[in-house]
């Protein structure tokens, strides 16, 4: 997790590993600090004996029927069917399903296509999560099933994963489906409408911050305000939800910016509606509809209130456009 101008930004993990007890994050993360991650193979596309795959295809959950013997030990990324999107650059925002299955005992493991699971939405290639998900979709274009092997080094190394039931040193087969797949610099196009003249006017400056002018004179707000500037067509944001956002912000008092999602690299993924934000975000961002551009006037109390953060003034009003990217 990373704040940035007080904003807590979390990518919830679905899948735990290797994590110290105070380790919160819950997905297939890299091995903790204290212990040194073992050196991962390099990727084949095939090695014998190999797993096979029955039942639905790209976008369903897989049957995986484990083969007589020992696993070959190396780390297997093969592309059971290929997308015809764009391939996924390291960095890039990648939400991927995926079916799971333990070489060792054969034991199905947690699916996000079971009751209650969803996509996992990571960075490729940024080392939060094991190589079985962090390497793999590297490359492989978005819409594409990818059938991997993943020995202890690839997988949950000597450790396993007392949630899964993932014993240490064993194979993990997975079945990746690469639903999506976003570029850290992405943002939303098309015609953008103004808010309201006693509402902060926005020029879209393309893969940039954009210019959030102040009305001069102007009191601020002292509730919550919000404005659409794009209408997305994508599924309303519920509470929980991670989404994948480019953002500015700027300060009501002065128009000076104090935060974009742009000088941190590109987009991020914050979580809504569960306090990782502050309270204008949360209240604000939970109900849009995914592909939407909102302005957000955020008084102190559903800001950082009385507290300073960082170059934000304690008591500002704060005023955020916000592209909702992606959401899981």
């Amino acid at each position: 997790m990373r704040r940035t101008a007080g904003l807590l930004l979390t990518l919830p993990l679905l899948l735990a590993v290797a994590c110290s007890s105070s380790t919160k994050a819950a997905g297939p993360a890299t091995p903790s600090a204290s212990s040194a991650a073992p050196t991962v193979p390099t990727p084949v596309n095939e090695a014998s004996p190999m797993p096979t795959l029955s039942g639905g295809g790209f976008g369903s959950k897989a049957t995986i029927t484990i083969p007589e013997g020992q696993p070959s030990g190396q780390f297997v990324v093969n592309t059971v069917s290929e997308g015809d999107r764009a391939a996924v650059n390291k960095g890039d925002w990648v939400t991927v399903n995926y079916t799971a299955k333990d070489w060792s005992t054969g034991k199905d493991l947690p699916s996000s296509y079971d009751a209650g699971g969803k996509p996992q939405l990571y960075q490729a290639g940024s080392g939060q999560l094991v190589p079985a998900f962090d390497q793999s979709v590297i490359g492989k274009k978005a819409g594409s099933r990818l059938l991997v092997v993943a020995p202890p080094a690839a997988a949950f190394a000597d450790k396993g994963s007392s949630q899964l039931g993932v014993g240490g040193g064993d194979t993990v087969v997975f079945v990746l489906d690469i639903m999506d797949s976003l570029p850290q610099d992405a943002t939303l196009t098309g015609a953008m409408t103004q808010p309201p003249a006693n509402l902060p006017q926005v020029k879209d400056n393309g893969k940039a911050p954009a210019t959030i002018t102040v009305p001069a004179g102007q009191a601020a707000p002292i509730d919550l305000q919000q404005a659409v500037l794009i209408k997305g067509d994508g599924k309303q944001v519920k509470t929980g939800q991670t989404l994948v956002v480019q953002y500015t912000g700027v300060l009501w008092s002065n128009g000076q910016q104090f935060d974009a999602s742009w000088t941190h690299g590109g987009a991020l993924a914050v979580q809504v509606g569960t306090g990782s934000v502050i309270e204008g975000w949360d209240k604000g961002l939970v109900g849009q509809t995914i592909g939407s551009r909102v302005e957000l006037v955020v008084p102190p109390a559903l800001g950082y209130k009385d507290q300073p953060a960082g170059s934000v003034p304690a008591n500002s009003t704060l005023v955020f456009v916000i592209d909702i990217l992606e959401a899981v």
